[in-house]
Parts: C-alpha cells; structure tokens; sequence
C-alpha cells in the first residue's frame, strides 16, 4: 500500500472513530448522531484534497444512494485550495496561448478572485473588444474572470482515482458498500472529472443556457470570451453582485428579495420543464444576485438533461397525483428510466399510495372545502372553466416528498437514474433558494403555466379542456410543493 492510501485510510479511520464515539456513548438522539457522521465524512473530504472534494461533491447530487443526511451535509463542501503563486498561473497561460497574461489581456490581476480545486479565477480586462455567441459585443476595458486550471491536477486525480478504487475493494466486504455501489461512484467519477478539466465543456453549456434565456433580461449567464478559452483557460464575462450568505447586505441595497425569489424559481421551472436543461449544482457560490436585480448563474459544471418525452412523463406522474393513481405514476417514471420489475408493482404501488396519504392539503373551490380526495376520480375533478380554486399550504414540502420517494424506490431495491437524483436534490435546493430570499413564496404559482402546458400535451386520452384541468394541476402541485 502506497503512502497516499496510508494517508487516506488515516484519515477515514480518525473521522469514523469521531464519528463512532458519540454514537456508542449515547450522547446523542439517533438522528444528530446520522448528522455528526455525516459531518465527519465532509471534513474528510475537505481534508483529501481535490479527488476527495469532488467524491463528496458527486455523492451530494445522489440523493438516491446516499442518506438524506450525507448529501444535505456535503452540499455545504468546501471546494477550497491554497492559491497557485502568479507564476504557476502565468505558465499555464503561456502553455495554451504562447504569450504572457500581459499580453493577452489589457490587465491581469496576480491576485486571485477564488481558488478552488480543479481551477483558480483572476480578474482580467479585455485588450479588445469580443463578440459573444448570444449577447452584446463586450467592449476592449470590459472586466473578465480567467479562470486556469491548476497545472498537473490531471496527474494528482488520476492517482487520486486509482487510491480510491484500492480502497473500495478493500473496503467491499462491508454491506453499505456494496449497496451503495461507490465502485461505480469513482467510475463515474472519473468520467465526471475528465469532462471537468475541460473548461471548453463549460464554455458550450454556458452558452446554451444564455441562448435558452435570451429573451430574459433579468437572467444573467456570463458571456463567454471564445478567442481567450482554451481545454485549460476558461474566459468569462465578470460579474459582480451578493452571494446568498450576503442577503442582508443586498436588501440594504435596494435588492427586491421578493420578485427575484419569485422569477428565480420560475427561471429554474422553465429550465426543466421547457428546455429540459437545468443547472444541478445551485450552492450559494454558483447564484449571484445583482444590485439591478439580475439573477446570475455561474458554474455549469453540473448539469442535468431531460429528453422532451422525459419532460411529459415528469408531467404525467403530477397528473397522477392529481389522481391519487400510484400505477400511473409507476408507469411513468419508467419514461424516467426507473426500471421496476412486474414483481414489484404492486408492493411499490401500495408504499407509493402511502406516501401519497401522509398530507392531505385542505382547501376550496367556490367556497366550499375540498381536500386532495376530491380530484380521485373524473366527475369530482371536473370543476368548469368559472373554478376558484385554493388550497392552504400544509406540512409536506418538496424535501419530504422527493426524498420519501427516493427512499420507497431505495427500500425496494430498484436503481435510479442520474438525472432523476439531480433532479430531486436540484428541486429541494431552489425551493430553499427562494425562501431564502422570500419565506412565503408560493414555488406553485411559479411552475403552474409550465406544468399545465406539458400536462395537456402529454395526457393519454386528451380532450381535456385547459381551465378544467388546471384546477386540477395547481392542486397536485400544491400536494407536492406547499
């Protein structure tokens, strides 16, 4: 065993023995003694260094193999690194464009913006002006973040990566390990990393998401600099503005917390139910909100797609829990790609139906009280176009709902797709989003006219009219959302 995985197993043995120790005294409730573990495995990858911090990273958005616990906790990672000198920096510049920073940029601050562990950003000025794919020309002066990726980290992952796998193999006699598939996890890993240290990759998806809003001009995706982007220098319009931890100060400031909470979870319902791209790693460092109250999204490292039928079965399984109809919502989230063995249906039907039962949200239509029983079959759920409809929020949010559900498909054994664990934990990050910024925001209201199109164009026997099955929508959301 190399010095390296003697480093690792120390420090995995030394946080699972802190872990351990307040479980075996009972000095805590069972559920703060999940947390302390939890908390032990972030700060050992905090303290591996960059491999380390991305496993943590990539177990966070698997909210479908992993407990609640650990990918809530390591959401909160710190992807932090000692700085590279401006030399180090400066010859990665030279590597990829043969000239100098000074040369290529108008000015080229030595010292970095951030330092994080694949790469490290610098403030810049353009010494000419660029033409985006989608935006205004920037102008020769506009300021640029240059983000370089760390020289040699190809190197330090890959034998990362290989420590890694030795450990899991000797690590695999264990159940959890088994179970949880972390084998696969550094495969995936390494495939993940690989398509990371190729900041050109970020550059395409950035682009994308400003081609997909446009038409908003209260979304801001930085506009990428093609002619200063290469595999390892990424070139980005500068953005200035709060991180959410700085909410106060933005307020003070004249931000409107309310509108931008209110357009943001809009912006995201838009990214997964029209465009089917959605960004899947909303932390507060990847969100700024500016003092012209613009919504910034930096980072598209993480990114979660969604086929156009994917979108309708996403819709679909909202229809059926309009319907209270657990079968339906199986059936389509094998359009997900959940694959649920004939076996098993009826088991996972009855869990689901459950599930479905532990909230009823109790409201009116016209004045009279109803609750989610009331759209269970045709006639009842058949309101006219003249419907009033409003129903008060209840206990159930999207946390508790998203993650019941990952833990009934989990309990009976059945693999979930990527996509539909980034989707969950991204859903559960934006509903926290928003009410950081506006505690009664209503994330319904906000998804309604995206939901309703979708679930029209996807219904099995159609013929439905649009105010009839709205009422019906804007129920089942508040069932999931309120």
């Amino acid at each position: 065993m190399n010095t390296r995985s003697v480093q690792v197993l120390r420090v995995v043995g030394r946080r699972a023995l802190a872990a351990a120790a307040g479980a075996r005294l009972g000095l805590a409730p069972r559920a703060e003694s999940r947390q302390a573990a939890a908390r032990q495995v972030r700060l050992a990858c905090e303290e591996l260094g960059p491999t380390f911090a991305k496993i943590g990273q990539l177990i966070s958005v698997r909210p479908d193999v992993f407990p609640p616990e650990l990918c809530f906790e390591l959401e909160g990672l710190q992807d932090t690194m000692a700085p590279l000198s401006y030399a180090e920096v400066a010859q990665v510049i030279r590597e990829e464009f043969g000239r100098d920073p000074e040369q290529l940029f108008a000015t080229f601050d030595p010292e970095p913006t951030a330092s994080a562990s694949i790469a490290q950003v610098h403030r810049a000025t353009l010494q000419e002006a660029s033409r985006p794919v989608w935006g205004e020309t920037m102008v020769a002066g506009s300021p640029v973040a240059v983000k370089v990726v760390r020289p040699g980290i190809e190197r330090y992952i890959a034998a990362d990566l290989a420590t890694a796998r030795r450990i899991v193999g000797w690590l695999s006699r264990f159940g959890a390990v088994r179970r949880w598939s972390i084998d696969g996890l550094i495969e995936e890993l390494g495939t993940s990393l690989r398509r990371e240290l190729d900041l050109r990759n970020e550059a395409r998806v950035s682009d994308r998401f400003a081609f997909d809003f446009r038409d908003d001009s209260r979304v801001l995706v930085p506009r990428v600099v093609w002619g200063r982007t290469t595999r390892r220098v990424l070139t980005m319009e500068f953005v200035n503005g709060w991180r959410l931890s700085a909410l106060n100060d933005a307020v003070r400031n004249g931000v409107d917390a309310r509108g931008l909470a209110v357009h943001g979870a809009r912006v995201f319902m838009r990214q997964v139910l029209v465009h089917g791209r959605f960004h899947a790693d909303l932390h507060p460092a990847n969100l700024l909100v500016t003092r012209d109250n613009r919504i910034a999204y930096l980072d598209f490292g993480i990114v979660g797609m969604l086929t156009s039928r994917e979108r309708v079965a996403v819709a679909q399984i909202l229809a059926a829990l309009v319907f209270r109809d657990p079968e339906r919502a199986l059936r389509y989230s094998g359009e997900l790609g959940v694959k649920i063995p004939a076996v098993k249906t009826a088991a996972l039907s009855h869990g689901l139906s459950r599930l479905m039962d532990q909230k009823r949200a109790v409201g009116s239509v016209n004045g009279a009280e109803i609750s989610a029983h009331s759209f269970t079959d045709g006639s009842s759920g058949d309101m006219g176009g003249d419907c009033a409809c409003a129903v008060q929020r209840a206990s159930l949010d999207v946390k508790d709902f998203g993650i019941g559900l990952l833990s009934l498909l989990a309990r009976h054994e059945i693999e979930i797709p990527v996509g539909y664990g980034l989707l969950v934990k991204s859903l559960v990050t934006i509903e926290g989003v928003a009410r950081a910024l506006y505690p009664d925001i209503d994330i319904v209201e906000t998804a309604r006219p995206f939901v309703t199109r979708l679930l029209l164009q996807g219904m099995d026997g159609g013929g439905v009219s649009l105010k009839k099955y709205e009422a019906a929508v804007r129920a089942a959301l508040r069932e999931l959302t309120s």
